[in-house]
């Protein structure tokens, strides 16, 4: 994954996570980022969640999955949300009208 673009998990989860990360590393670490909000401060993860807009829904639905524990569930979303932002961002970049207009 695009390391440009974990900044949002990076800061957010206050988690390091590299270029050279495979998916299921970087799982690990939210999980294990996602575990300990859940323990010391729920409502400080919910914000979160907000935060890196997963909808409401599918975190109900996490939160009742039988096949996985809640936060792995919950886990699963954010990488699987942060894959849809870099898809959704690949597909729809355009280049700057004027060259040095980059952003």
């Amino acid at each position: 994954m695009d390391s440009g673009n974990n900044s949002l998990i990076q800061s957010t989860l206050a988690i390091n996570l590299t270029e050279d990360m495979s998916d299921e590393q970087m799982l690990l670490l939210i999980e294990n980022r996602v575990t300990e909000l859940m323990t010391q401060n729920s409502d400080l993860l919910f914000s979160y969640l907000y935060r890196l807009d997963i909808q409401e829904k599918k975190i109900k639905q996490a939160l009742l999955n039988e096949s996985d524990a809640p936060n792995l569930a919950l886990s699963k979303l954010i990488l699987e949300r942060q894959k849809q932002r870099i898809a959704s961002k690949k597909k729809y970049k355009q280049d700057p009208p004027i060259d040095g207009w980059e952003f």
